[in-house]
């Protein structure tokens, strides 16, 4: 179960003079921006986007981070309200399951066109990459 947040966002609540601006040197939203643009975040939000996940089964989803690197993007995903870390004490060992907020529900949509776009265009990517390659003196 996610943690819950009013429907109205805070960035509803915002006055224009609070809402961030990414082309500004000093903008804390440009934290935020590195954060959903990691590779790792935006595997974790899509396998979260399936439903709460535990640790290890999060670290199998994700074929390649490892304990460290997934224990980083937890926390910082968690920090920035993104996921919810949830102790499940009733079991023997207690463990912690991981999910999505309701605010990181919100980016699920755009990270899923970024990712179907990696996707289709990837035979685009190599081709340019191969013809740069190509192209370049070393």
């Amino acid at each position: 179960m996610s943690t819950r947040y009013p429907k109205e966002t805070i960035s509803e609540q915002a006055s224009v003079s609070d809402v961030g601006d990414l082309y500004s040197l000093d903008c804390p939203c440009r934290d935020v921006l590195d954060l959903i643009g990691s590779k790792w975040s935006v595997l974790v939000i899509g396998r979260l986007e399936e439903g709460p996940h535990r640790f290890g089964e999060l670290r199998r989803a994700v074929p390649g981070i490892t304990q460290k690197m997934l224990t980083q993007t937890l926390r910082r995903l968690e920090e920035d309200g993104l996921v919810h870390r949830r102790v499940l004490t009733e079991l023997r060992p207690p463990r912690v399951e991981y999910s999505l907020t309701d605010l990181g529900t919100t980016i699920t949509e755009p990270l899923e066109a970024i990712r179907v776009w990696t996707e289709q265009h990837l035979p685009d990517v190599r081709l340019a990459r191969d013809q740069f390659a190509e192209r370049s003196p070393n």
